[in-house]
């Protein structure tokens, strides 16, 4: 299976999508929409702050009747985020997101993030890695 490594150079956006924890929630609502993804890492400097998500808009903001031009995101992230490195498997990944419940994984190195993981990416690769893995025994079988 293939490490986090490679599952980061293969995907679309290979910058950290991110934001300051000090912006507005609607900047991060606009990011969001702009690259179609579900959360943001907040990053204060080079450091992670935390991660803002979409369950945290509807949790935290909406649900709070609080305002989204208003309200920075430190209020209403999740700060203490769960990481991962970048020479562990997608299996690894994938017992990390289910066991603590999480759709989002940022990747660290040495400290400074360097990408993050979405259940649909760590989900596609563990499909990937199956179909290619019957055609290998399908082919010793025949073979």
């Amino acid at each position: 299976m293939k490490t986090i490594q490679q599952l980061l150079d293969s995907k679309k956006y290979k910058e950290v999508i991110s934001i300051a924890p000090h912006r507005p929630v609607f900047d991060a609502l606009v990011v969001l929409a702009e690259y179609k993804i579900g959360a943001l890492l907040v990053l204060d400097g080079d450091k992670l702050a935390g991660i803002f998500s979409e369950r945290d808009y509807a949790r935290e903001v909406v649900l709070k009747g609080k305002s989204s031009k208003t309200t920075a995101i430190s209020e209403v992230m999740t700060a203490n985020v769960i990481t991962s490195k970048l020479t562990d498997t997608v299996e690894q990944a994938m017992t990390i997101m289910s066991e603590k419940r999480i759709r989002h994984l940022p990747v660290l190195d040495n400290g400074k993030v360097v990408g993050m993981l979405s259940i649909g990416d760590v989900v596609k690769e563990t499909i990937d890695y199956q179909q290619r893995l019957i055609k290998q025994l399908e082919s010793y079988i025949t073979g």
